[in-house]
């Protein structure tokens, strides 16, 4: 049996714990309408990625002003890239509400979501994210 492997899979599984938790810091400050925790959980030289176009970090901060942005949200699939020994990829599922959404609309949204992580001062600080428009259910896949 290859010790190294088990090495391995237990850093990896451990790093995909300590990411989703910083990944759902990031959505909860979202659901709360908490600028000061979006604000500390970015780096100052933020850059996300959506379809709208790009965003800092203020810009991911400012849509908090009017209040949470997300009413529900879900995290699957999660799966880590180690990019270097401080800085790693986080890449998921996530499915979400927005507020005020009644019965009657679509019960939620679900995009791929792809965040660099850095480790930062003994945590981890989000210095890059892209968000992909998942296919509504049963759509056809256009990529081969």
């Amino acid at each position: 049996m290859n010790t190294d492997m088990q090495v391995e899979t237990a850093t990896t599984k451990a790093l995909l714990r300590e990411l989703l938790a910083a990944e759902t810091a990031v959505w909860t400050a979202l659901q709360q309408g908490d600028i000061a925790a979006d604000r500390v959980a970015l780096h100052p030289q933020f850059l996300g990625v959506y379809p709208s176009g790009f965003a800092g970090r203020d810009d991911h901060t400012e849509q908090l002003e009017q209040g949470p942005t997300v009413a529900e949200f879900s995290i699957a699939d999660a799966r880590v890239l180690p990019l270097g020994p401080e800085t790693a990829l986080l890449a998921y599922r996530a499915t979400y509400t927005r507020p005020g959404q009644t019965e009657g609309e679509v019960k939620g949204a679900a995009m791929y979501v792809s965040s660099i992580w850095q480790r930062q001062d003994g945590g981890w600080i989000n210095i890059f994210s892209q968000d992909t428009e998942a296919l509504p259910e049963g759509a056809t896949n256009p990529l081969p």
